[in-house]
C-alpha cells in the first residue's frame, strides 16, 4: 500500500469519524427544547424578528458566528463589527434554504449537518474538518435586495 493509500484512506477514516459524531449531536440535540427540525437542519430561535422574509436569490445583511460542535469558533462577524452582504446563492447550501424561513430582526442558532455545509472536503484553512456538523448563530439585520 502505497503512502497515498495510506494518507487517503486516514482521511476517510478521520471524516467518518466527524460525520458520526455529528450525527450523534443531531439525534440528541433534536430533542433539547426550543430546537426545531427543517430539512436535515436544525435550528433555535433566539430573538423572532418582525420583518419581511428574504426571497431565495435576496441579498441580505446579517451578522453570524460560525462554530464547530466542540465549540472553536471559525468566523465572526461580530467580533471584526463587520456584518456581510451577500446574495443567498453565494452561500453554502443551509444558509440557502434556512435563511429564507428568517424575519428581518430574527437571530437563530442553526445546525447543518456536512452535506449542506463543506461536505467531505471540509475547508481547512479556516479549520473547518471534511464531515463537519457546523453551527451559527446568523441575526439578520436587513434585506438589500429581495430580488
Amino acid at each position: 500500500m502505497s503512502l497515498f493509500d495510506r494518507l487517503q484512506g486516514n482521511r476517510a477514516e478521520k471524516v467518518k469519524a466527524e460525520k458520526d459524531a455529528g450525527a450523534a449531536f443531531l439525534e440528541t440535540n433534536k430533542a433539547k427544547e426550543g430546537v426545531q427540525v427543517f430539512d436535515s437542519m436544525q435550528y433555535k430561535i433566539l430573538k423572532e424578528g418582525t420583518g419581511e422574509k428574504p426571497a431565495p436569490r435576496a441579498t441580505i445583511k446579517a451578522h453570524y458566528i460560525g462554530r464547530l460542535l466542540n465549540g472553536t469558533e471559525f468566523d465572526n462577524s461580530v467580533k471584526r463589527n463587520q456584518p456581510f452582504t451577500a446574495p443567498l446563492n453565494a452561500f453554502i447550501k443551509g444558509w440557502q434554504v434556512l435563511i429564507p424561513q428568517m424575519p428581518v430582526g430574527s437571530k437563530w442558532q442553526i445546525w447543518i449537518p456536512s452535506d449542506l455545509a463543506y461536505g467531505d472536503g471540509g475547508v481547512g484553512q479556516a479549520g473547518i474538518p471534511g464531515g463537519a456538523v457546523l453551527e451559527f448563530e446568523i441575526e439578520l439585520l436587513e434585506i438589500i435586495s429581495n430580488a
